[in-house]
C-alpha cells in the first residue's frame, strides 16, 4: 500500500556518527562511512548527519562527506543540520562546493540558526553579536546563500592576483545547482513560512518548537502546508518545486535481540516526556516531541500511515539513536527497507 496520490516516497536516514565505541573517533568515522554505503546498497535515497560542536559526535560534515562521496556513487549526502550561528559562511561555501563537485552534485545542505538558549555556553568560544542570536545566524545564512550562488561577496580593495581593484570577489569553486539544494530545519510554523519565503527546502523532524495543544503530526503537517504556500507566494515555484522531508524515530523489532538492543534508548527517551510528547519539567522554549515508533513492523506501518505528515512530505528520514553499534544501526536500516518503507510508497533507488 502506498500513498493516496501515488507519489513515490523518498527514504533517508539521519545519524549522529557518535564517538562512543572502543575504537575511538577514527573508527566511529569509518563506521559512519560503512553505514552510508549500506544504506546506498539497500536503495535509500539520502544519508543525513547531525552536526554537533564540542560533543563526541560529528563536527566536520564536509570532511566526512568528501570521504563518503568517494565510496558511494548515488546516494545524496545531507546535513541535518548545520547551526549557522557558529559557522564561517564563506569557508563553508568553499567546502560545500568542493564536496558537491566531488560527489557529482549529491550534496544537500541543511541549515539552522542553532539553539538560542545555548548561546550563553558557546559565545565564550564563538563570540557574541550585536545582531542577536537569530539575527547573526540569519545574516550568515544569507551570506552563505549568495556565496554558493556565485554572487560577489565583496569588491577587492586593491589589486589581487588577476582581479583589479574594485573587481568582484566570488567564492570558488562554484558548484552549479547547489544553491537549489539548501534546506532549513524548522520547528514552528513561523520558521517554516520564513523558509518558504527564502526559497529553501524544508526539514521537519522529531520536535516542534511551538505548543498549540494539537497532536504533533497535525501541527507539523500545517507547517509543511504553510511552507509550500509561502514558497509559491514568494515566486519561487516558477523556478523549481519545493521539497520537504520529515524525520521519525523508527525501530522495527524482528527478534528479541532488537528489543534488547534498543531498550535503554527507548526507556531514556520516553522518561523525559508524557505519552503525547510534552516535556516533563522545565523547558527553555516551547517544545513537543514525536514519539518513537518501535516494535512490530506492521504496527509501525499502521502508525505511519495514520501520521498526517506522511501524506504531506516528499521524504521520510529514519532518525537513528545516538546510541548503538554499527551492526545495530545496519539492522535498523535493513528492517525499515524490507518491512516498513515499501508499505508507505517507497521503492528502492538504484
Amino acid at each position: 500500500m502506498g500513498r493516496a496520490d501515488g507519489r513515490r516516497l523518498e527514504l533517508g536516514f539521519l545519524t549522529f556518527v557518535a564517538d562512543e565505541g572502543s575504537g575511538g573517533a577514527g573508527q566511529a568515522l569509518r563506521d559512519g562511512l560503512d553505514l552510508v554505503r549500506h544504506a546506498e546498497d539497500l536503495g535509500y535515497d539520502s544519508a543525513w548527519v547531525r552536526v554537533r560542536h564540542h560533543e563526541p559526535y560529528l563536527s566536520s560534515p564536509m570532511t566526512f562527506f568528501a570521504a563518503a562521496s568517494q565510496v558511494t556513487r548515488r546516494i545524496s549526502l545531507g546535513t541535518g543540520v548545520i547551526p549557522m550561528r557558529y559557522e564561517d559562511p564563506l569557508r563553508l561555501a568553499e567546502d560545500a562546493a568542493t564536496v558537491d563537485l566531488l560527489s557529482g552534485g549529491r550534496l544537500e545542505l541543511g541549515l539552522s540558526n542553532g539553539i538560542a538558549p545555548l548561546a550563553a555556553a558557546l559565545d565564550v568560544v564563538h563570540g557574541s553579536s550585536s545582531r542577536g542570536f537569530a539575527g547573526e545566524a540569519q545574516h550568515r545564512i544569507d551570506v552563505l546563500r549568495r556565496a554558493i550562488a556565485g554572487e560577489p561577496v565583496a569588491q577587492a580593495a586593491a589589486q589581487y592576483m588577476g582581479i583589479p581593484a574594485g573587481g568582484d570577489l566570488t567564492v570558488t569553486p562554484h558548484a552549479p545547482g547547489l544553491v537549489d539544494r539548501l534546506w532549513y530545519g524548522a520547528g514552528s510554523e513561523g520558521t517554516a513560512v520564513r523558509t518558504g519565503q527564502q526559497g529553501f527546502d524544508l526539514q521537519v523532524s522529531t520536535l516542534n518548537t511551538e505548543e498549540t495543544g494539537e497532536p504533533f503530526d497535525v501541527v507539523q503537517a500545517r507547517q509543511i502546508r504553510s511552507y509550500r504556500k509561502a514558497f509559491a507566494d514568494a515566486g519561487h515555484a516558477g523556478r523549481r518545486n519545493p521539497r520537504t522531508s520529515a524525520g521519525r524515530i523508527v525501530l522495527p523489532f524482528l527478534s528479541p535481540r532488537d528489543a534488547d538492543d534498543h531498550r535503554a534508548f527507548l526507556e531514556g527517551y520516553s522518561s523525559g516526556m508524557t505519552s503525547d510528547g510534552r516535556p516533563i519539567g522545565e523547558s527553555p522554549f516551547p517544545v513537543r516531541y514525536s514519539t518513537a515508533l518501535s516494535g512490530d513492523p506492521d504496527a509501525i506501518v499502521e502508525a505511519l500511515q495514520a501520521d498526517e505528515v506522511l501524506e504531506e512530505t516528499d521524504g521520510l528520514v529514519i532518525v537513528l539513536p545516538a546510541e548503538g553499534s554499527l551492526e545495530v544501526h545496519r539492522r535498523v536500516l535493513s528492517a525499515v527497507a524490507d518491512h516498513v518503507a515499501p508499505h508507505l510508497g517507497w521503492t528502492p533507488a538504484g
